[in-house]
């Protein structure tokens, strides 16, 4: 079972609290969106593989940590989680992304892929999906279900806001 992490940091909540306010311009909305993308992508890196690299510093020769490889995917669900993409890419700018696209079928009520383009090595990539809701959560589980059936292993979601529900059903 997948754990939630409740980010209260005061710099998200007091952004998320511009971001709700009606009277924020369209301009500064998307600049939310960006700036806490980055402030919770921190968090969601949190557990990225490191190894030792030797360095040669002004001083010596050391031994400092990087990030192991390039094994990290960001795959936004069309067209909403564009806007965190580039939160996300300031902290980790060589992470592959990918896109998802859903619609929700007016029949059916149930999510459809209309596009999908995934990094080719996603089995070893961790991916961060990123949806700045979360309502029912059935457009997420949905684009988690699309990218496990295409390879993908780790996947983590990434949410500005969520329901209670939506949680549930992720």
């Amino acid at each position: 079972m997948g754990k939630v992490y409740l980010f209260e940091h005061p710099l998200i909540q007091h952004k998320l609290s511009f971001l709700r306010d009606k009277n924020t311009s369209v301009k500064d909305f998307r600049e939310l969106v960006r700036e806490i993308s980055l402030l919770m992508g921190y968090e969601v890196t949190r557990d990225l593989p490191l190894e030792d690299v030797e360095i040669e510093t002004p001083i010596c020769k050391a031994t400092f940590k990087r990030l192991k490889g390039e094994d990290l995917g960001i795959v936004p669900v069309l067209r909403a989680g564009l806007g965190m993409v580039d939160g996300m890419l300031e902290l980790v700018p060589n992470a592959k992304v990918g896109h998802i696209g859903l619609y929700r079928d007016p029949e059916t009520k149930k999510p459809v892929e209309y596009y999908c383009k995934l990094p080719e090595d996603i089995d070893k990539r961790k991916l961060i999906v990123v949806d700045p809701m979360l309502a029912t959560g059935g457009s997420a589980s949905a684009a988690i279900d699309f990218i496990k059936e295409k390879g993908g292993v780790e996947i983590s979601l990434m949410c500005l806001i969520a329901a209670p529900e939506g949680v549930k059903v992720v």
